[in-house]
């Protein structure tokens, strides 16, 4: 594990190349060479999680906007300014859903809005997009959203599941939005079916 901090440091391409091969060997999951960089890419520029949700204005100045503003925005920008809003709206959405996802919870933004922004953004971006492999990964992004949202959450994650109040999120989460990675993490766990006490917490 030290080696891979120290990695970190010393060549990031290299690091988060190796964290995104083992956790699609992992977890089965198979995409093209392209949509594996993008994945490289997103995880390299939110290192600095700052840059979450920060757009530049034409003024310079950066501003917070809510993921429909971001849309709203795009849908009355120019061409080249809305590809960039998209693209921004589609990585946050995908990188908050992957790694802060449990954060989320009795909160009235939900990670489902996320997703569903999430998705619609890059699938918006395919359309938008001339260029033919970028359209590819736009378009695999989009459609298998979820897929690489559940990809982040194991990198992030690692099933580090370690009391009965995560257990419970970790449910909440798959009943709202059916990620395959939630329910194989359950299975693991012994709960393929929701247990009477756990049935009555999400009653409360």
């Amino acid at each position: 594990m030290q080696a891979k901090t120290n990695s970190l440091f010393i060549s990031p391409d290299d690091f988060f190349s190796q964290i995104v091969e083992e956790a699609m060997s992992s977890r089965n999951m198979e995409t093209f060479p392209l949509a594996q960089s993008y994945l490289v890419n997103l995880l390299k520029t939110y290192i600095h999680t700052e840059n979450l949700f920060d757009l530049e204005l034409e003024n310079g100045k950066k501003t917070r906007e809510t993921l429909a503003e971001m849309f709203l925005k795009a849908q009355n920008s120019s061409p080249t300014v809305k590809v960039e809003i998209l693209k921004k709206l589609g990585d946050v959405s995908l990188y908050v859903s992957g790694f802060f996802g449990d954060s989320f919870q009795r909160k009235i933004i939900d990670i489902d809005y996320y997703i569903e922004m999430g998705g619609v953004a890059y699938g918006s971006l395919a359309q938008e997009i001339r260029v033919d492999t970028s359209k590819k990964v736009f378009t695999e992004y989009s459609k298998r959203f979820l897929d690489f949202v559940d990809l982040l959450d194991h990198i992030s994650q690692k099933s580090n599941l370690t009391n009965d109040e995560n257990i419970l999120r970790l449910y909440e989460k798959y009943l709202k939005t059916g990620s395959p990675r939630a329910k194989e993490i359950l299975e693991e766990k012994g709960i393929i079916t929701l247990p009477s006490e756990l049935k009555k917490s999400f009653e409360q």
